[in-house]
């Protein structure tokens, strides 16, 4: 299977879950550890070969453009495309807006799942599939979690609302599509996106029916690997923690990263 070459980062909201923080700044640019969420994403994609980036902005996209001429690393292109209908949209809308970037594989990262590089390396290892999850195991699961039932390594099911006796860990927000799963991941998207509720979905929606049609959607098993995601005050903690023991710095170790992230 050919190597994806582009990644796409969904970056277009607020982050009103941390308000004040957000008020006038997007999640993607908070501080985490003196980078920015976006920065840490970057870089691990750098770190993998990957050659171009774009990112989907939307609230304060003038802020964001202004960051990535700052932080984009040597090597990177980095493009953005604005999504206007952020405050009105979920981000299957953005995946639609993005569609033709899709063409010939990707992959694809939420603009708030933070990740250390070899998790990135893992899923562009991971064996040919026409769509593949990254997902990790923990010992339970919360209502916001975006569980995932599996048959082996084959994604059964995806959803916050799956009952937990099927549930066998939780999607990541970081998949990769090769070119017929991005096909198919495009024509799905437009499809919903004719419908009435289409605009208020997220994009995993789209992956769950693929997977329920009978497309071939794979999943990456990254546990052991640290990442995290940003939606409320108490995750940031746990972010700041996490990149600090990756910068080294003797305040957290990295027992008390694993133990904040748990």
């Amino acid at each position: 299977m050919q190597k994806p070459e582009r990644a796409i980062i969904l970056s277009a909201g607020q982050g009103s879950r941390l308000l004040p923080l957000t008020e006038q700044m997007p999640k993607c640019l908070i501080d985490i550890s003196g980078r920015s969420m976006l920065e840490w994403q970057l870089q691990g994609l750098a770190a993998v070969g990957l050659r171009e980036t774009v990112v989907v902005t939307g609230f304060r996209a003038d802020l964001v453009e202004e960051a990535l001429r700052r932080i984009t690393p040597a090597g990177l292109r980095v493009r953005t495309l604005f999504n206007p209908f952020y405050k009105l949209a979920d981000n299957l809308a953005s995946c639609w807006m993005v569609r033709e970037e899709f063409k010939g594989g990707c992959l694809l990262i939420n603009g708030d799942t933070l990740f250390e590089a070899e998790i990135a390396r893992r899923l562009v290892a991971s064996p040919a599939a026409p769509i593949t999850v990254a997902i990790d195991r923990k010992p339970r699961y919360d209502s916001d979690d975006m569980k995932v039932e599996t048959a082996g390594d084959r994604l059964r099911a995806i959803g916050k609302t799956l009952a937990a006796e099927q549930v066998t860990g939780e999607s990541i927000g970081f998949l990769r599509f090769d070119a017929d799963g991005a096909a198919c991941f495009v024509d799905e998207i437009e499809r919903t996106m004719r419908t009435a509720e289409g605009p208020g979905l997220w994009y995993l929606s789209a992956i769950h029916k693929l997977a329920k049609a009978g497309t071939d959607v794979r999943t990456a098993l990254i546990e052991g690997l640290q990442w995290g995601e940003l939606d409320f005050q108490a995750d940031l903690v746990r972010a700041r923690a996490l990149t600090a023991g990756w910068l080294g710095n003797n305040d957290v170790s990295g027992a008390q990263a694993a133990a904040l992230i748990a």
